[in-house]
C-alpha cells in the first residue's frame, strides 16, 4: 500500500501496448509480413522512447540494457518480416555468410 508520496507513471506504455496489439492483429488477420514489420517498428519506437528518458512502465532494467534489448529485438523482427517474401534479399544475406 502506498503512503501517497509515490505514484506510478505509465509513460508511453499504453501507446506501445496498442501498437503491439495492432501488429499482432495485422499479423493474424492480414499479412504476417506487415504484422511483423509493425510489431518490430513498435518495439524499436519503445527503445527510442526509453533512450529519450520516457521510462514509466517500460523501465524494467537499466536504461542501457533496455535500449539495447528493445532495439536489437525490434530490428530483428523488422528484418525477418522483410525477408519473409523477398527471395532476392534472402540470397544476398545468405551470400554474406557463405564460405
Amino acid at each position: 500500500m502506498s503512503n501517497g508520496t509515490e505514484h506510478e507513471t505509465w509513460g508511453p506504455y499504453p501507446l506501445i501496448l496498442v501498437g503491439a496489439v495492432a501488429g499482432v492483429l495485422t499479423m493474424f488477420m492480414a499479412d504476417p509480413r506487415w504484422g511483423g514489420f509493425v510489431l518490430g517498428a513498435v518495439i524499436m519506437i519503445a527503445g527510442a522512447l526509453r533512450f529519450a528518458g520516457y521510462g514509466g512502465q517500460l523501465a524494467i532494467r537499466s536504461k542501457k540494457v533496455d535500449v539495447v534489448t528493445l532495439s536489437v529485438s525490434g530490428f530483428v523482427l523488422v528484418l525477418t518480416s522483410l525477408l519473409l517474401g523477398n527471395n532476392e534479399l534472402k540470397a544476398i544475406i545468405l551470400s554474406l555468410f557463405a564460405p
